[in-house]
């Protein structure tokens, strides 16, 4: 009977519910995978204004259907499909970061990668 090797260091286990500190840990990860500085001061306004209305809503966890109500959100505030689809992007990027850096987990990210954008009219 042979027995699984098991390592010293255990991974913490991902979360769903983002506190203020590991966002900013993702966003800081976010920023720093971008070379453009417009790009960067873009996707820094998005991210803020997504963190301001995450913890302004009553605590949920940060997942597909919270990324959902966001883009409800932004489109009942009337914002071109460009500007929505922007933001949206910046919060699929967020996700992904949080992921690599472990603090969510990569189901959570997928699904929230998985979130479409706005149809933009020709």
């Amino acid at each position: 009977m042979s027995r699984k090797p098991t390592s010293k260091r255990t991974r913490p286990k991902p979360r769903a519910v983002l506190r203020l500190p590991d966002l900013d840990q993702a966003k800081s990860a976010v920023l720093n995978s971008l070379t453009s500085t417009d790009a960067q001061r873009g996707y820094r306004h998005a991210i803020e204004e997504f963190v301001e209305w995450y913890c302004s809503e009553p605590r949920l966890s940060f997942s597909r259907t919270v990324v959902l109500r966001y883009r409800i959100h932004l489109e009942s505030r009337n914002l071109a499909p460009g500007t929505i689809n922007l933001r949206l992007g910046a919060v699929r990027r967020l996700a992904y970061e949080a992921a690599d850096c472990g603090l969510l987990s990569p189901d959570l990210a997928a699904g929230i990668r998985r979130v479409k954008g706005v149809k933009r009219l020709a």
